[in-house]
């Protein structure tokens, strides 16, 4: 991606990484709780103002990923090819999300700090549950919205907790396990894939 970029979007983009990088090695080592803004940011070796420009607060550092991942799935549902049924677009959003995390190796490397800050803070995995919320119902009122004829609402609702739900917990699950960030992403994909094969063989009326 980053040939494609200017020079000060690469610059950016590495200051932004940096941060990410700081944020995460002093969340493990001192406990989010006890690391401060401009902790990260002179470990990050930038000033704190920097650090305000590019992120809210250090819990959106946390989260920083999750829009992005958000809008590109809403990107694929809101261009539907001719023939798609409701579970083609699904299954093509929703492996477009896969295939980018697998692309990124500095969001791969983030996955698992990130995921045991959310598991383990409180404050964290209150958030990361409203943000999963959220997400699920604008991805359903995305799915319904291309395919008004063919689920309501409240099916495009149900279709989108099972898989994303499905896929949420499966990783959640190995990770708790012991499992490498690899491997929670691969248990991921591989139980929204079978959630989604179940609904396109099970369906009624047929997705």
């Amino acid at each position: 991606m980053c040939e494609v970029l200017g020079l000060r979007e690469r610059k950016k983009l590495r200051t932004r990484h940096a941060l990410i990088a700081a944020a995460l090695k002093l969340f493990m080592d001192k406990g989010y709780e006890q690391t401060t803004v401009s902790e990260i940011a002179a470990a990050a070796d930038v000033s704190t103002r920097t650090f305000f420009s590019y992120f809210a607060s250090k819990e959106d550092v946390i989260f920083c990923n999750s829009r992005d991942g958000i809008e590109r799935v809403l990107r694929v549902i809101a261009e539907p090819r001719p023939g798609d049924r409701a579970i083609d677009l699904l299954t093509r959003a929703v492996e477009s999300g896969f295939s980018a995390i697998t692309l990124d190796e500095q969001l791969q490397g983030e996955i698992g700090p990130i995921n045991h800050l959310v598991m383990t803070v409180p404050s964290l995995r209150a958030r990361g549950l409203l943000l999963l919320f959220e997400s699920q119902r604008e991805l359903a009122e995305a799915l319904h919205q291309a395919f008004p004829e063919e689920l309501s609402l409240i099916e495009a609702s149900a279709v989108v907790g099972a898989v994303i739900g499905g896929g949420k917990l499966a990783a959640v699950v190995s990770l708790s396990n012991g499992a490498s960030a690899e491997e929670m992403l691969k248990a991921g994909r591989e139980a929204t894939q079978l959630v989604l094969s179940a609904l396109r063989t099970a369906s009624t009326p047929p997705l």
